[in-house]
């Protein structure tokens, strides 16, 4: 089995909290990523997909189709945007990184499917130390 793996980047703003605690417990809870003035990151994204190359073209996935999917689907609709308040597949979601990799995953696993290719793995970086990653039982 191939695993391939594309980056993209994007940069956004967002704020831990939850509209049911007051901003005390906000901050007890989610620190100072609960600044009712929001806060930011230049966010680095992994996309992997895996299977078989195919026989003809000994690619698994076209990288400028896997690209175009992942731009379309994913970061123009958060790219210098208000994760909290802008983006449509966030809605109703604690903006937490954890919750955005779930949300990703979400975005991307249809539009592979319908090219034949399997989703494998979604890992954002949200600092130089912080990674989350998600993966889904096939």
């Amino acid at each position: 089995m191939i695993y391939l793996t594309r980056r993209e980047r994007f940069n956004a703003a967002h704020r831990m909290y939850r509209d049911d605690w007051d901003d005390e417990k906000n901050l007890a809870v989610f620190g100072k990523c609960s600044n009712p003035n929001w806060h930011g990151h230049n966010y680095e994204l992994f996309v992997t997909v895996c299977g078989e190359p195919d026989p003809e073209t000994g690619l698994l996935i076209n990288l400028k189709d896997l690209s175009r999917i992942i731009r379309q689907r994913v970061i123009d609709p958060l790219d210098h945007k208000n994760i909290n308040l802008e983006v449509p597949f966030m809605k109703g979601r604690i903006a937490s990184t954890e919750n955005l990799a779930i949300a990703i995953w979400e975005e991307l696993e249809e539009p592979l499917r319908h090219k034949g290719i399997t989703l494998c793995s979604v890992k954002i970086s949200e600092s130089e130390n912080n990674f989350v990653e998600y993966k889904k039982n096939h």
